[in-house]
């Protein structure tokens, strides 16, 4: 195989490791994006409903919404929601990538909503946790976890590129070695 072969490898283990193929998971992380969707209607505390956290209104304000529930709501919209639509379309790995970062860092701020849901002071108006701030909680700890097996998991045609790339090193290494320096006395050569 010649060296003019190499970067054909190159290209096309660079053009198919920028993909995922999540498989059956898309489904599952699909219907996970639409149960996120529907845990912005229900209520998180109290009468204050998601769509309320993240526009800020009254209820919200009245129910004390704490920094960590606007942090996490914005999390799910954007990363949970809006990265992995995103992310399932078009199969781009860095864009799944982006999801299952942001979905891991809303996992962190959806305890942290409920903990302080739990823990209002005496004196503030509020409500404790509320299913919706629950429910989103889960199921973004469950697209985590699938976000991770997809992004991690290597596709068939990765698997047979690298194996492509490996065989091409191989083959470009043991010509290397028959090219190598002649042996014995420098009038035995033919030039």
């Amino acid at each position: 195989m010649s060296s003019n072969d190499r970067p054909d490898y190159d290209t096309a283990e660079r053009r198919i490791d920028a993909e995922i193929d999540p498989g059956a998971r898309a489904m599952v992380v699909a219907v996970l994006v639409l149960v996120l969707l529907g845990t912005l209607a229900l209520p998180h505390a109290g009468g204050a409903t998601g769509f309320d956290v993240l526009s800020g209104s009254s209820s919200a304000v009245d129910e004390s919404i704490a920094l960590p529930s606007r942090i996490f709501v914005w999390f799910v919209l954007v990363f949970g929601i809006v990265f992995s639509v995103l992310a399932l379309v078009t199969r781009v790995w860095v864009l799944a990538w982006a999801a299952l970062c942001g979905s891991a860092v809303s996992c962190v701020f959806g305890m942290l909503s409920i903990w302080s849901r739990q823990t209002l002071p005496a004196d503030s108006p509020g409500a404790g946790p509320g299913l919706g701030l629950i429910i989103a909680w889960i199921t973004v700890l469950v697209l985590t976890f699938h976000w991770l097996k997809a992004v991690w998991n290597k596709t068939n045609a990765q698997l047979a590129a690298q194996e492509r790339r490996r065989v091409a090193a191989a083959e470009a290494d043991q010509s290397s070695q028959w090219a190598g320096p002649v042996l014995g006395r420098p009038t035995d050569r033919k030039r």
